[in-house]
Protein backbone atom coordinates (compact mmCIF):
# COMPACT_ATOMS: atom_id res chain seq x y z
CA UNK A 1 0.00 0.00 0.00
CA UNK A 2 1.68 3.21 -0.90
CA UNK A 3 2.72 6.06 1.51
CA UNK A 4 3.46 9.64 1.84
CA UNK A 5 2.54 13.29 3.42
CA UNK A 6 -0.07 15.35 2.84
CA UNK A 7 1.01 18.70 1.16
CA UNK A 8 -1.56 20.40 1.49
CA UNK A 9 -5.63 20.11 1.76
CA UNK A 10 -8.41 22.38 1.96
CA UNK A 11 -11.76 21.38 3.89
CA UNK A 12 -13.88 23.90 2.25
CA UNK A 13 -12.92 22.94 -1.29
CA UNK A 14 -13.19 19.18 0.24
CA UNK A 15 -9.48 18.33 -1.03
CA UNK A 16 -5.74 18.38 -1.22
CA UNK A 17 -3.02 16.62 -2.56
CA UNK A 18 -0.19 13.69 -1.22
CA UNK A 19 3.11 13.76 -2.16
CA UNK A 20 4.00 10.03 -2.50
CA UNK A 21 6.95 8.72 -0.87
CA UNK A 22 8.10 6.85 -4.22
CA UNK A 23 7.67 10.22 -5.97
CA UNK A 24 4.93 11.84 -7.59
CA UNK A 25 1.29 13.98 -6.14
CA UNK A 26 -1.93 12.21 -5.73
CA UNK A 27 -5.23 14.09 -5.77
CA UNK A 28 -6.86 13.05 -2.23
CA UNK A 29 -10.40 13.68 -2.28
CA UNK A 30 -12.40 14.30 1.16
CA UNK A 31 -14.45 11.14 0.46
CA UNK A 32 -11.10 9.10 1.09
CA UNK A 33 -10.71 10.38 4.67
CA UNK A 34 -10.96 7.85 7.50
CA UNK A 35 -14.77 8.05 8.96
CA UNK A 36 -15.03 11.24 11.38
CA UNK A 37 -12.12 12.86 10.13
CA UNK A 38 -12.60 16.22 7.96
CA UNK A 39 -9.66 17.99 7.47
CA UNK A 40 -5.68 16.61 7.87
CA UNK A 41 -2.54 19.02 7.96
CA UNK A 42 0.49 19.74 5.75
CA UNK A 43 2.81 17.22 6.64
CA UNK A 44 0.40 14.14 8.15
CA UNK A 45 1.87 10.79 7.03
CA UNK A 46 -0.66 8.54 5.38
CA UNK A 47 -1.33 4.93 3.43
CA UNK A 48 -3.86 4.80 0.85
CA UNK A 49 -5.09 2.84 -2.55
CA UNK A 50 -4.73 4.54 -5.56
CA UNK A 51 -7.48 4.77 -8.30
CA UNK A 52 -7.29 5.82 -11.59
CA UNK A 53 -9.19 8.82 -11.75
CA UNK A 54 -10.37 11.69 -14.59
CA UNK A 55 -7.23 13.94 -14.18
CA UNK A 56 -4.60 10.83 -12.62
CA UNK A 57 -3.89 8.95 -9.94
CA UNK A 58 -6.85 9.47 -6.81
CA UNK A 59 -6.35 8.35 -3.18
CA UNK A 60 -8.54 5.91 -1.80
CA UNK A 61 -9.55 4.34 1.56
CA UNK A 62 -6.29 6.71 3.49
CA UNK A 63 -5.60 6.02 6.79
CA UNK A 64 -3.61 8.33 8.86
CA UNK A 65 -0.09 6.96 10.21
CA UNK A 66 0.69 9.61 12.70
CA UNK A 67 -2.47 11.02 15.22
CA UNK A 68 -2.87 14.68 14.12
CA UNK A 69 -1.62 17.12 16.65
CA UNK A 70 -3.92 17.95 20.01
CA UNK A 71 -5.07 21.56 20.00
CA UNK A 72 -5.78 21.29 23.47
CA UNK A 73 -2.57 19.60 24.93
CA UNK A 74 -0.53 22.35 23.00
CA UNK A 75 -2.60 24.88 24.64
CA UNK A 76 -3.07 23.29 28.21
CA UNK A 77 -0.92 25.25 31.35
CA UNK A 78 2.42 23.60 32.51
CA UNK A 79 2.46 20.99 35.11
CA UNK A 80 3.44 23.71 37.04
CA UNK A 81 0.69 26.10 36.79
CA UNK A 82 -1.62 22.88 36.86
CA UNK A 83 -0.32 22.42 40.77
CA UNK A 84 -1.06 25.88 41.95
CA UNK A 85 -4.69 25.58 40.35
CA UNK A 86 -5.31 22.09 41.26
CA UNK A 87 -3.78 23.55 45.25
CA UNK A 88 -6.85 26.26 45.08
CA UNK A 89 -9.27 23.35 44.13
CA UNK A 90 -8.73 21.51 46.65
CA UNK A 91 -9.11 24.74 49.15
CA UNK A 92 -12.39 26.09 47.55
CA UNK A 93 -13.49 22.27 47.61
CA UNK A 94 -12.53 22.19 51.45
CA UNK A 95 -15.04 25.19 51.70
CA UNK A 96 -17.79 23.60 50.08
CA UNK A 97 -17.55 20.67 52.10
CA UNK A 98 -17.83 22.41 55.43
CA UNK A 99 -21.12 23.89 53.94
CA UNK A 100 -22.48 20.57 53.28
CA UNK A 101 -21.63 19.58 56.48
CA UNK A 102 -23.76 22.32 58.04
CA UNK A 103 -26.70 21.39 55.72
CA UNK A 104 -26.22 23.94 53.29
CA UNK A 105 -25.69 24.20 49.26
CA UNK A 106 -23.28 27.22 48.13
CA UNK A 107 -25.01 30.17 46.44
CA UNK A 108 -25.64 29.19 43.10
CA UNK A 109 -23.34 31.54 41.63
CA UNK A 110 -20.43 30.00 43.25
CA UNK A 111 -21.85 26.92 42.45
CA UNK A 112 -21.73 28.23 38.68
CA UNK A 113 -18.05 29.20 39.30
CA UNK A 114 -16.79 25.50 41.36
CA UNK A 115 -18.64 23.83 38.40
CA UNK A 116 -16.57 25.81 35.28
CA UNK A 117 -13.52 25.38 37.45
CA UNK A 118 -13.93 21.96 37.52
CA UNK A 119 -14.84 21.34 33.67
CA UNK A 120 -12.11 23.41 32.92
CA UNK A 121 -9.39 20.99 35.01
CA UNK A 122 -10.91 18.02 33.37
CA UNK A 123 -10.63 19.50 30.15
CA UNK A 124 -6.90 20.08 30.76
CA UNK A 125 -6.35 16.91 32.44
CA UNK A 126 -7.98 14.60 29.38
CA UNK A 127 -6.02 16.95 27.23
Amino acid sequence: MPSGKVKWYDAEKGFGFVSRDDGGDVYLPSSALPTGVTTVKAGTRVEFGVAEGRRGEQALSVRLLEPPPSVARALRPAAAEMEVIVEDLIKLLDDLQDGFRRGRYPERAQGRQVAALLRKVAENLEA
